[in-house]
Formats: structure tokens, sequence, C-alpha cells
């Protein structure tokens, strides 16, 4: 899982689980077929390519969408969800380093895989269960991602559990990017490239749609 699309696919998915937690913490809620992608995405561990670990290219459209809108950006760096990106990938490059910590999620995510034969992937158990693992093994490295957003919704139990389960899956993305050779110095330097090919996976997302009706 080294290829140019891979890569693209599994830094959407970086970007989706950040969008997804900006939409929960200004809203409420969150686009419910996307969160379906990015949660599954932590119960994929030996998948075959890196469409495969959300279910299907299509389900990482919000993500591919949101990735090409902010590498746009003129103000890249201040842009809210791009701050999120970036603190993930560097939360993936403390957690690389702490086998002690990946074991202990990789047990708490085998515990969750269980509980999957009695409920939906966006119950309400699962999500809290994925929360806890995220608070007692990521949420301690630093830098800690601080998610602004409507103190009504950020004080709403079931949205905070939301929030650090997609913060979650947004680690597992990157450690599936840095897996398929992404790097930030790579990014930087092939940001056009990057964007183009966003734009192209959509489109042939919209093609593929067209000929299916």
């Amino acid at each position: 899982m080294k290829t140019d699309q891979d890569q693209i696919i599994a830094l959407a998915g970086i970007f989706q689980a950040a969008c997804l937690t900006d939409q929960v913490a200004h809203n409420g809620v969150a686009d419910a077929s996307a969160m379906n992608a990015s949660i599954y995405s932590l119960f994929q561990i030996d998948a075959e390519s890196a469409s495969a670990v959300y279910g299907g290219t299509e389900n990482i459209r919000t993500g591919l969408q949101k990735l090409g809108q902010e590498m746009e950006s003129i103000n890249l760096q201040s842009a809210e969800i791009t701050r999120y990106v970036l603190a993930l990938m560097l939360l993936e490059q403390k957690l690389r380093k702490n086998p002690a910590m990946l074991k202990q999620i990789g047990d708490a995510i085998s515990l969750a895989t269980e509980r999957l034969d009695h409920f939906s992937m966006l119950h309400s158990n699962i999500i809290a269960l994925l929360a806890d693992v995220y608070t007692s093994t990521i949420s301690t490295l630093q830098p800690r991602i601080m998610v602004n957003g409507e103190p009504a919704h950020l004080q709403n139990t079931d949205n905070a559990n939301k929030i650090r389960a997609l913060l979650l899956a947004g680690v597992r993305s990157a450690m599936l990017w840095r897996q398929c050779g992404g790097s930030r110095i790579k990014l930087l330097v092939s940001r056009r490239k990057t964007i183009n090919q966003a734009k192209q996976l959509l489109k042939t997302m919209s093609h593929r749609e067209q000929n299916a009706q």
C-alpha cells in the first residue's frame, strides 16, 4: 500500500476525521456516513488496500473534498481543520515510538470489536469505549489537541465522546498515511500534485456514480 493513490486516500482519512471533529464541535452533529467510515477504519487491521480501510474510496469523499479545500487555502496554517490534521500527524509520530501504548490501544480495539456483535458501529457504547481509549492513551501525549467549538456542544458527553473517537480515527489514518509512504516534507513539496490527485479521485467517483445510474 505505497502507491500515490493509497497515500491520498489515507491523507483524506486524516482530513475527514478532523472535519467531522469540527462539525461535532460547532454543530453538535456530523455526517453519519462519513463518521461511520472513519470509525470503521479503527477496526481494519489487515486490509488489502487503503481504500478497504474505509470500506471503499467513496466513503472518504468528505475527506478528499476537505483536503483539496484546505490545501488550496491561502491561509493554510490558520485553518482550524488543518491545525487538527497537523496535530494528529505529530501525535502519530509520538505514538509510533511507544509500543506499550500501541499495545494498549490494540487490546482495547479488540474488546470493542467483540462488542460489535451486539452494538452498531456508531452506538454510544462503542463510541464511549473508543473515547476512553483516546483519553487514556493519545490524550496523554503532547501536543494535546484543543478542540474549538460551541461550549454547549463540547460539554455534551455524547459529543465529547464522538470527538475523542474521531481523533483516535484521525491518528489511525495518520499511521496508515505514514505506512503508505507519506511524510510532511513530501506533502509540502508536492502540495499541488496532492490537490490534483484528490480532485481526480473525486472526479472518478462522480463518473462511476453517473454510469451506475
